[in-house]
C-alpha cells in the first residue's frame, strides 16, 4: 500500500513544553536558572533606543549653520525637557534674539554645524519579557533571555490570529459539533478562555472582544471575517502582532467544523484551570502553530504521552486537511497516492495525492500541503 510521511498538528495530553524567552536586543536577566516563574512574571528587561527627532535649529531661528554651536543652550549629551529653550540667536546688538524650544523630552545627541541641525534622541523605551507559562527557569542565555520548561497538556491548532495570553478555561458549549451563541458570553467570560466547539461567528468574536474574554478556542472560523476584525487583508503575513484583545485559536480549519473530540475532551477536562495561548501562525516555510499550553502540577501528572494525533504518515483512506491556498483549511479523504512526480502549474515536480474534499470534489494535491487530522 502507498504511504508517505506528512506533519500533523500536536494533541499531547501531557508532555515536557520548553519556550525560549528572547529580548529583542541585549539587556539584563531578571531571573537565573533554577527559579520557579508564573506566567506573568518579569524573566528579563531592556530599553530600546528613543525615537530620533532633527532638529532644523539654523532654518528655525534664522542663523548660520556655522553659528549652531554658538546658540545652543544645552550640550551634547545634555538632557532637555519638551517646551525648554533648546537654542537661542545672538540677535541684532543683542536685541531681536529668537529662541527655539525643544519638541520633546530627550537628549541632545549630535549638533551639527555643517547641516544646522541638532539630533535629539528621546527616552528609552522600555521592554519587558515574561515567562508566558508557569514553570522552571532551566537556562540561561546571558544577557539575551532565559528557558522555561513545564509538564503539561500541549495543543496546537491550524490557524490563529491575537499574542499571548493567558486565562482561565471555561467550555460554553455542551459538545465539540455546536456553534459558539454570542448571547452564551456574559460579563463572566471576560478574561477566560473559551472554547467554543465547532464555529465561532463575527457577531460572536466581536461580542467576545466587547468582553474581553482573553482567548477563544474553536474547531472553525470563516476567513472572510478577518478583514473586519483586523481591518485589513492578512495574506500570507505571520500573525500573533495584531492589537485586538481576544486571542483566536483555530483547530481544524475555515467553516464549520467540529472540533476533534481528543482535543475538546483535553480541554473540557482542564476547565476552571489557567491556560497560556498564543494565535501565532506561520503557515509557509518555518512554519509556526497556534497553542494552548496548561500547566499540570503534582497529583494531576500522569506521566509523559507521547501521541501525536496523526500516524507516521499518510495512506489510502486517510483523513486529511489541506494547508495551503485555494483550499486551505478544506478536509478530505486520500484516495490514492501516484507514485510518480506530477508538474504543477508553477512547473514544479511534486509528489502527490489524489484527494476527495469534503464536497466531493477530487483534486490532485502536492503531499507537502496535506497535513493528517485525528480520526476517532
Amino acid at each position: 500500500m502507498a504511504h508517505a510521511y506528512t506533519p500533523g498538528l500536536k494533541v499531547l495530553r501531557e508532555t515536557k513544553i520548553q519556550k525560549i524567552r528572547l529580548l529583542p536586543l541585549k539587556g539584563k536577566l531578571r531571573v537565573q536558572a533554577g527559579d520557579e516563574v508564573t506566567p506573568h512574571k518579569v524573566v528579563a528587561a531592556t530599553e530600546l533606543p528613543g525615537n530620533v527627532q532633527m532638529v532644523n535649529v539654523a532654518g528655525q531661528i534664522n542663523i548660520d549653520p556655522t553659528d549652531v554651536g554658538d546658540c545652543m543652550l544645552k550640550t551634547e549629551g545634555e538632557a532637555v525637557k519638551r517646551g525648554e529653550p533648546l537654542a537661542r540667536s545672538k540677535g541684532i546688538f543683542g536685541l531681536f534674539k529668537s529662541t527655539l524650544d525643544s519638541p520633546a523630552d530627550g537628549t541632545v545627541e549630535s549638533i551639527s554645524s555643517v547641516t544646522g541641525q541638532v539630533v535629539l534622541r528621546e527616552a528609552p523605551i522600555p521592554v519587558q519579557v515574561d515567562a508566558y507559562i508557569q514553570g522552571k527557569v532551566i537556562e540561561e542565555l546571558p544577557e539575551e533571555g532565559v528557558v522555561v520548561e513545564t509538564t503539561g497538556t500541549f495543543i496546537q491548532g491550524i490557524f490563529g490570529i491575537g499574542g499571548e495570553r493567558q486565562g482561565e478555561i471555561k467550555v460554553i458549549v455542551s459538545g465539540p459539533g455546536e456553534k459558539l451563541d454570542p448571547g452564551a458570553m456574559d460579563a463572566s467570560c471576560r478574561g477566560k478562555v473559551l472554547i467554543a466547539g465547532s464555529f465561532c461567528s463575527l457577531a460572536a468574536f466581536r461580542r467576545a472582544m466587547e468582553l474581553e474574554v482573553a482567548g477563544i478556542i474553536v474547531g472553525g472560523f470563516n476567513y472572510e471575517d478577518l478583514k473586519p476584525i483586523l481591518g485589513f487583508d492578512l495574506g500570507v503575513a505571520i500573525t500573533g502582532g495584531e492589537q485586538i484583545p481576544t486571542t483566536l485559536v483555530v483547530t481544524e480549519g475555515f467553516g464549520t467544523i467540529a472540533m476533534a473530540h481528543r482535543t475538546f475532551d483535553l480541554l473540557s477536562r482542564h476547565a476552571g484551570k489557567v491556560a497560556s495561548i498564543n494565535g501565532a501562525t506561520q503557515i509557509r516555510a518555518g512554519v509556526i502553530r497556534p497553542e494552548v499550553i496548561i500547566p499540570l502540577t503534582g497529583s494531576e501528572l500522569e506521566g509523559i504521552d507521547a501521541h501525536v494525533d496523526s500516524k507516521l504518515g499518510i495512506e489510502d483512506g486517510s483523513l486529511v486537511r489541506v494547508i495551503r491556498a485555494p483550499h486551505f483549511g478544506v478536509l478530505g479523504r486520500v484516495r490514492s497516492l501516484p507514485p510518480e512526480l506530477r508538474e504543477m502549474e508553477s512547473g514544479t515536480l511534486v509528489r502527490v495525492a489524489e484527494v476527495e474534499l469534503d464536497d466531493g470534489t477530487m483534486t490532485l494535491l502536492p503531499r507537502a500541503n496535506l497535513e493528517m487530522v485525528e480520526t476517532d
